[in-house]
């Protein structure tokens, strides 16, 4: 009997490990649009599965912000509240600046280890989304580096604030890779040229300078966050109507 047990145990959490990693990556692609029902009945006919690993997967989901559990239980994927746009931006710049001004004071080698060690991966997680067009592993490791960052201040609540706008922002750097792919001039270095100035002055220890530049990289964010909220992708498309009628058409005087 306990072997069997186990033997579910394991299949209910692969199950569950698997549903969440899908799903996640739908939601985080947009594929799932914000304010999508998550019906777990629904869920469970397409995975196969029971509703235990379902639930399973939604609770975790749940965790990272990608989906609200409501009062009656039913589950939607969280939606984008574009009118705040302005404030949360205002905050991740706010916790940005303080997260990296502490790091640079307070950082150790070890936290310089691992900050230019999740710096180096983020280029290559870009290197590999413009040749891929996949967004997902630059995401994952953007948030890397910049939890690496927030560590490095030891100040657990300004990291824990952090790490929640993170979690919230990862489906507007999906938005904001989608705008910049449109550009020819594409590159590793325009990606990820913030990051390292941070990564310099926090070596540095310059406070100071740190904190510029991660108000600087909020600002170009922001920037080129709003230019995609403001585009409009069909302007240039040219227009070639022509009449339907066989006969031209007189002119009327």
């Amino acid at each position: 009997m306990a072997k069997a047990s186990t033997e579910n145990h394991a299949v209910k959490e692969t199950g569950a490990v698997r549903v969440y990693g899908i799903l996640r990556d739908e939601i985080l692609k947009m594929q799932l649009a914000p304010g999508t029902p998550l019906d777990e009945n629904g869920l469970a006919e397409r995975f196969n599965l029971s509703r235990s690993p379902i639930r399973e997967a939604l609770v975790r989901l749940s965790g990272d912000g990608l989906v609200q559990i409501l009062p009656n239980r039913s589950t939607v994927v969280t939606p984008m509240d574009y009118q705040r746009m302005p404030e949360f931006l205002d905050a991740l710049d706010l916790l940005q600046r303080v997260t990296t001004r502490l790091a640079a004071l307070h950082r150790t080698p070890a936290d310089l280890a691992l900050i230019r060690e999740t710096q180096k991966a983020y280029e290559k997680a870009i290197a590999a989304s413009i040749k891929s067009g996949d967004s997902l592993g630059m995401i994952d490791k953007n948030y890397d580096f910049h939890m690496a960052v927030a560590k490095a201040g030891r100040n657990v609540y300004f990291a824990d604030l952090y790490r929640r706008l993170l979690d919230e922002g990862r489906r507007m750097l999906h938005l904001h890779f989608e705008y910049e792919a449109l550009s020819t001039e594409l590159s590793v270095d325009k990606m990820a040229g913030g990051h390292a100035d941070i990564v310099s002055a926090i070596e540095a220890g310059d406070a100071d300078r740190a904190e510029e530049y991660a108000h600087l990289h909020a600002v170009q964010f922001r920037g080129r966050f709003m230019q995609f909220l403001n585009r409009n992708l069909t302007a240039s498309v040219p227009l070639n109507i022509q009449s339907t009628t066989s006969e031209p058409v007189a002119s009327q005087t």
